[in-house]
This record gives structure tokens, sequence and C-alpha cells, in this order.
């Protein structure tokens, strides 16, 4: 499976993607399995190289707040790789999921300096992102929330239909509600004003959205 644009392993070269596979070995999850765990001390990374994770963490009170959706080519773990801290989050396979396991990953950086670059800017654009989701918690209602999420899934995940844009969503409700900050009960609510203006189509994990134009002016 090909990366997805703008995962980690798109950013490398053929040859800087090979040398990393190289550096590591081949494992797979099934769905629902835990990849990594919130607090771990362990140090690897993961390169995924097929099927989607969750990454999230839980609250106090218990409430799991999801982080970010990766696919494949995403790379995970690297911060507690970097600095040897416990991992801060959770990672769990959405569905079947492959990757490459490297150990020594601080190694791989020295010797590939070029890599090392682009794993800066990765960082940085994951803080930007994280700033711009925080930003939408104190500025957006639910609904304008649940819209912008779903038009990321359907800018990664999207296939053009007849009807529209399909997402064949990777969360279920309650990940979804993780996902925005926002109770089930909210996220249904807000799904249902959706329909009923016509922006889109629900089923069983999966979205049609009829109106992407009319759906982004209900995310701002």
């Amino acid at each position: 499976m090909n990366p997805e644009a703008g995962e980690f392993l798109s950013m490398l070269t053929s040859d800087e993607a090979d040398a990393l596979r190289a550096a590591g070995r081949p494992r797979r999850w099934e769905r629902g399995a835990t990849v990594m765990s919130e607090g771990d001390t362990s140090d690897w990374v993961l390169v995924l190289t097929e099927g989607r994770v969750k990454v999230s963490s839980h609250t106090s009170g218990g409430t799991e707040v999801v982080l970010a959706v990766r696919g494949p080519g995403g790379l995970i773990g690297e911060m507690s790789s970097i600095d040897g801290s416990p991992r801060s989050a959770t990672v769990t396979a959405l569905e079947p999921v492959a990757g490459v396991v490297i150990r020594d990953f601080a190694a791989f950086l020295q010797t590939h300096g070029r890599v090392a670059v682009l794993l800066m800017r990765m960082v940085t654009e994951r803080l930007r992102d994280s700033d711009r989701k925080r930003i939408e918690y104190g500025a957006f209602d639910t609904t304008g929330r649940v819209a912008t999420r779903l038009l990321e899934l359907a800018d990664r995940y999207g296939e053009q239909t007849n009807g529209g844009v399909r997402v064949a969503l990777p969360l279920s409700q309650d990940e979804l509600a993780g996902w925005t900050g926002a109770s089930r009960e909210a996220v249904s609510k807000a799904l249902r004003s959706l329909r009923d203006r016509g922006l889109i189509e629900t089923g069983r994990r999966r979205v049609v959205i009829h109106d992407v134009e009319g759906l982004r002016k209900r995310a701002r």
C-alpha cells in the first residue's frame, strides 16, 4: 500500500525509505489491538505500511480523547524514541495493520541527516495542527468541529462517487466524539443536523458528503 500524502514515509526518497525499512523488522496487529500504551517506557518507533490506527489519551475521568488518526506511511512513537520519556498516548489498530518496528531510530537519524530534518518539520506541523484544534474547541460549536473532522477524513480517505464524496469511516461515533472533544450524544445530534441540511448521508462506519462546500461553510 502506498504511503498517504503528508505522512512521514511519503517525504522520503525511495533509497531513504528502503534504508528505513531495512533498519527494522515487520510486524502485524489485528483490528482492536493495542500497538502502544500510554505511560509505557518502550522506545521503538513504528512506520505503518498498511491500515490505520488511532492515537488517543484518557482524561483523569476516564474519557478517551482521540488525538489523531494515522495511516500508511505514518511514523508512530518518535517522541519517546528521541527523549526517552514514557509514551504520551495509546495507539490502537482501527483495522488490521502492518508496519516496520525500528529499535534504534536515533542511530538511523544520525546517519541520515536529511531524514532528521524532515522529522523536525513533521513534528512542527503536528504541533501547529494541535494548536489549530485547540482554537477549534474554543471557537467552534460541536457541529462545526464534526464538520471539520469529516472534511479532514474526506480529504485523506474520500472516494468520489455519483452521490458525492464517500468516506469509509475508520472511527465509531464514540471515537469521533473523542476526536471532536464532545459527547457521543452531541456528535449524534451534530450528524443529524448535517443530514437534515442535506450536507451528508450516514451509514455504518461511512459517510457520503453530498455538498462539500456547504459542509466547509458549516465548519467555519
